[in-house]
């Protein structure tokens, strides 16, 4: 069976980028990466992934209109391959076009159990809000911000004494585990 074609969209350091990578590594990995992408050029994710050896494409959105920043992203996506597109701590985001483009076809790790938490500061909301646990998510990627179907998640329990930046730490680490797992199945379905 053809292995899906996945672009990954960073703007960081990319560790969840680096554990979708690293799965894919598996020969018995339904899918392969063949593109990571970023709006920040200096982004420690795409000095990883070119060291890596896989094709990156990067490009500041400063001084350009939205609608042209996603056309020159779209057309990297397309010219690689790309059948799913996987964001991966992107924190820009994405205009209704670019998503009607690849509807269905983008998914995203959130870090808290949808529908619960959608935007920033997941953690720190969670703790004041007295939650026993918290966690993350993987979703299709909609035009409502963190409003797409969740494909999956896994739950972290809140320590008594946690700070955000704790939460975020263990957090994370779930992350790394279910991102790949969830990419498997949406790549294989």
């Amino acid at each position: 069976m053809a292995r899906k074609r996945v672009g990954i969209l960073v703007s960081g350091r990319g560790s969840n980028m680096m554990a979708l990578v690293e799965a894919a590594r598996d020969t018995g990995c339904p899918y392969e990466i063949v593109l990571v992408a970023s709006d920040k050029p200096a982004a420690a994710g795409i000095a990883w992934a070119a060291a890596q050896g896989l094709p990156v494409f990067t490009q500041s959105p400063k001084g350009m209109p939205k609608r042209d920043y996603e056309a020159l992203i779209d057309a990297a996506l397309r010219q690689s391959g790309a059948e799913i597109v996987a964001l991966a701590g992107y924190m820009r985001l994405l205009s209704d076009d670019f998503v009607a483009r690849w509807r269905g076809q983008i998914i995203n790790i959130h870090p808290s159990l949808l529908p619960n938490y959608k935007g920033l500061d997941t953690h720190a909301r969670a703790i004041a809000a007295g939650d026993a646990v918290a966690g993350c998510s993987v979703h299709l990627v909609t035009e409502e911000l963190d409003g797409g179907a969740v494909l999956g998640q896994a739950q972290v329990p809140i320590l008594p004494g946690d700070t955000a930046e704790t939460l975020a730490d263990r957090v994370l680490a779930a992350e790394h585990r279910l991102y790949p797992q969830m990419l498997a199945d949406f790549a294989a379905r």
